[in-house]
């Protein structure tokens, strides 16, 4: 996140899907919705 904090946990098919996914979440610290990119 922008922040750094890991705030959500999702699964994927890494055979599917072996690029990084992001999503756009809620971030609670900076209380708005920001893009949330996988970390390695």
């Amino acid at each position: 996140t922008e922040c750094g904090d890991r705030n959500y946990i999702s699964t994927k098919n890494k055979r599917n899907n072996p690029e990084r996914i992001e999503l756009k979440k809620f971030c609670p610290r900076l209380n708005k919705y920001t893009l949330h990119r996988e970390t390695k």
